[in-house]
């Protein structure tokens, strides 16, 4: 008997996730077919992506990027929207099943959102989600009976390690970092840091946004707040350990003493296909580990000093209410100014700290004040640079 079709929604298809999504989709047989793909303004990739994998829809969410391809080639019952209302609407759609949220920061918020209130399973790829607005969406999600599966490496494995054991075992989870490119510089050697180099990732593959969070490690910081509200942890419950070579993706460590632990090659497909498939386990196109070769897998302890992004991670955690909107708007405007060589590499965490400082802070915020924040701290992070 084949197994049931499980029909997705690729929100970010063109991205670095949403290309290993559609790679997983096609090798899937006829367990997954992608019936929604959308993306911003890569409008030419989502047009070659529509007519290879021909799903329902495509959505191009910048109109004016829309306005400039012709899409006459796209199959007969391929239907085009454009705007970010209609992803908020065809993620509604009766024929999506799993919503794959894989658009890189705050935007990709609403669409998420839109899914958990439609009851949809999410795939979770973006953790700006429950950065921003945890309490908010695991709350919904509970009350709509929606699972939200972590698609984050790091997420992933920690979701895995914590079948083996019940939630009052539970001491803690340790959640692995590479420890990017910088993880042995000196302060000297880190105000030096260029565009080039903080782009030179030594283990993963990932978009331009993402890889300077892990050079940072303020990826490390969200995840922190992500962990916080996926596994409903207290902030004393995570730590921390750098991990160069990226094979064991994370831990949990339960009150025994025993240490359960996620492994496998730097591919993102295989949390990715875990998810769609979750709670099946099938063969799939990822990397494999080759146990003919000798291994050899390092920890380290993370060094708050160096990297203070990860104070700011927990102290985000510990307070909860608007601070992770706030930090993460923070930090996607001071990562955007660093790109285009507004500001030295060293100056995105003291950005973010300076403009955390600065906020009102509420604790149980609504949603809409939420995105209001994430609005004014991307603002006062221009208002930083300038002084």
């Amino acid at each position: 008997m084949n197994p049931q079709l499980t029909n997705v929604a690729v929100l970010g298809s063109t991205g670095s996730i949403g290309r290993n999504a559609l790679e997983v989709i096609a090798a899937s047989g006829n367990r997954l077919q992608a019936t929604v793909l959308s993306a911003y303004s890569n409008v030419e990739l989502l047009l070659e992506q529509a007519l290879r994998y021909r799903p329902r829809f495509v959505v191009a969410v910048d109109p004016a990027a829309a306005g400039k391809v012709d899409w006459s080639a796209l199959p007969k019952d391929c239907t085009l929207l454009t705007g970010s209302a209609a992803l908020a609407e065809v993620v509604r759609h009766a024929e999506v099943d799993v919503v794959l949220t894989a658009i890189v920061g705050s935007a990709g918020l609403a669409g998420t959102w839109a899914a958990i209130e439609a009851g949809k399973t999410i795939a979770l790829a973006n953790k700006e989600t429950l950065v921003m607005a945890g309490p908010l969406a695991t709350t919904l999600a509970k009350e709509r009976g929606v699972a939200i599966l972590p698609v984050d490496s790091e997420h992933s494995a920690i979701f895995q390690a914590l079948q083996a054991g019940r939630r009052s075992e539970l001491r803690r989870i340790i959640l692995t970092a590479s420890g990017g490119p910088f993880r042995n510089y000196t302060p000297e050697q880190l105000a030096a840091v260029t565009v080039a180099d903080a782009l030179a990732h030594p283990t993963w593959n990932m978009g331009r946004k993402i890889t300077i969070d892990s050079a940072t490690m303020m990826n490390k910081a969200l995840e922190i707040i992500e962990a916080r509200w996926l596994f409903d942890l207290k902030p004393d419950e995570i730590s921390v350990v750098v991990h160069p070579q990226s094979i064991v993706h994370s831990m949990v460590e339960w009150v025994d003493g025993s240490v359960i632990a996620q492994l496998s090659p730097p591919d993102m497909k295989l949390p990715i296909q875990y998810a769609l498939t979750y709670p099946e386990r099938v063969p799939g196109p990822a990397a494999r580990m080759d146990w003919s070769q000798t291994q050899r897998l390092e920890f380290f302890p993370a060094d708050f000093q160096r990297f203070p992004a990860l104070e700011l991670g927990l102290e985000a955690a510990r307070a909860g209410g608007t601070t992770g909107a706030v930090l993460n708007a923070a930090n996607e405007a001071a990562v955007a100014q660093f790109l285009a060589g507004e500001i030295p590499f060293t100056d995105i965490v003291p950005a973010c700290r300076a403009v955390l400082a600065q906020h009102n802070f509420e604790p149980q915020p609504t949603l809409e004040r939420l995105i209001a924040l994430d609005a004014w701290a991307r603002q006062e992070i221009s208002t930083w640079i300038c002084h």
